[in-house]
């Protein structure tokens, strides 16, 4: 759409009635939509000439304010040329904020954040995980108590942030927020996306991670040995709901399945493979990849065990379930009872399942990868690396191989010796 665009220039009598001079303004008018500007100066009405829009005379101070006038008029015209190339539709007010922003953009940090976290909300439990928004709400509120720490402000500029931004960002969240390595690099991630979406929109010149490494420590998973598994597996509880918790966490270690994926299964997620055997297959909570496993001889007993119990009964539960606080805080108390010093919680039975059940057993990594839904095999990878079972078994076979090529060496010398 064309524009037609005028830059004029007046003055406005001050409020001050003490005082002679009068405030001087830019009226921006585009297709006849006004917006004024101060400019910040003062000047006599006896000094202006209104036809003219300029200041009289030849003096110094009038040289220097109609020099400055000129300054302000062509600076206008600059940025209407601006938004003429960029297509933007263009309004009188339009151009006053660009003329002030200096045609960067005054969008701020915790304004997008928001706007980004209300549509996660719109879309949480859909395409995106509930922990996964909670993670970004999370995520905001560190960066809104770092801003306001360490700038003394409620927000911050978009086009101010850099790689000194976050630097800061990552010390701030390790001493003051005393999050560990690994967690103060996830949230600086989550960071990262709004700061893509910045850049995506041009509100942000350049990317302030371009020379910002983000190196996690390797963490070693904790898991169960098999010994272990089989004696929770057979300990007798006095409670049921240490048995019922119990039930559920080996269940998951011999299906892979998250917490929030127990949680969420249904009788139709079960259903007949084509190998004829039970399978369960389902979308996985976290990343919502398709997860596909046989069903395995203890997870059928654990779903049977339960097929009458009251939560399966009366909902389409698979099997009963704590909430995963509850469940962590009784595997402690279940670890304590079995002897096992490794810190039991939900997640540790998919750990389990990845290393003692499949991949010590033999499992190909890329099998292991469907089942436990991963999207990269790298991610699998990590499970691969702590499987010392697998690596001894390895050397076994290589050992037993260079003994029968020493054995083979010494009866060969000793027939040679004989021959002598």
């Amino acid at each position: 759409m064309e524009s037609y665009f005028t830059c004029a220039f007046a003055l406005r009598k001050s409020r001050k009635k003490s005082n002679s001079q009068s405030d001087l303004f830019a009226r921006v008018n585009v297709n006849g939509k006004v917006a004024t500007m101060s400019l910040n100066r003062k000047i006599d009405p006896v000094d202006w000439n209104k036809a003219a829009e300029r200041m009289k005379g030849k003096t110094p101070a009038a040289y220097e304010m109609n020099l400055y006038l000129d300054m302000i008029r062509t600076k206008f015209n600059k940025v209407h040329r601006r938004l003429k190339d960029d297509e933007k539709y263009i309004t009188a007010s339009l151009m006053v904020e660009e003329f002030n922003s200096d045609g960067k953009s005054k969008k701020m940090v915790l304004e997008v954040f928001k706007e980004h976290n209300k549509d996660c909300d719109q879309r949480s439990g859909k395409d995106i995980s509930k922990s996964t928004v909670k993670r970004y709400y999370t995520c905001y509120n560190h960066v809104a108590k770092f801003i306001k720490e360490y700038y003394k402000q409620d927000d911050y500029r978009f086009r101010d942030v850099d790689h000194q931004f976050l630097t800061k960002f990552e010390h701030f969240l390790k001493t003051t927020q005393a999050c560990n390595h690994n967690s103060a690099l996830k949230y600086i991630n989550n960071f990262k996306k709004i700061v893509r979406i910045a850049i995506a929109n041009k509100w942000l010149e350049s990317d302030p991670f371009y020379n910002f490494k983000v190196r996690y420590e390797e963490v070693i998973r904790e898991y169960l040995t098999a010994d272990e598994i089989k004696t929770l597996w057979e300990t007798e509880f006095h409670f049921d709901r240490f048995t019922l918790v119990r039930d559920m966490f080996v269940f998951s270690c011999y299906t892979g399945l998250a917490y929030s994926d127990v949680e969420k299964l249904s009788k139709e997620d079960v259903t007949v493979g084509i190998d004829g055997d039970k399978w369960i297959r389902i979308y996985r909570t976290k990343t919502n990849s398709r997860s596909s496993l046989p069903l395995l001889p203890i997870a059928e007993q654990i779903i049977n065990r339960y097929a009458d119990h009251p939560q399966v009964v009366h909902t389409n539960r698979l099997i009963p379930v704590f909430t995963n606080q509850k469940s962590n805080a009784f595997l402690k108390e279940i670890a304590v009872i079995c002897g096992i010093t490794k810190p039991l919680n939900t997640h540790l039975a998919r750990h389990t399942f990845a290393t003692t059940v499949t991949l010590s057993n033999g499992v190909p990594l890329e099998s292991v990868s469907k089942m436990l839904g991963h999207k990269s095999l790298r991610t699998t990878q990590h499970y691969a690396k702590i499987v010392d079972r697998k690596i001894s078994d390895d050397m076994k076979v290589l050992r037993i191989k260079l003994e029968e090529v020493d054995a083979k060496l010494e009866a060969r010398k000793k027939k040679e010796k004989d021959t002598n």
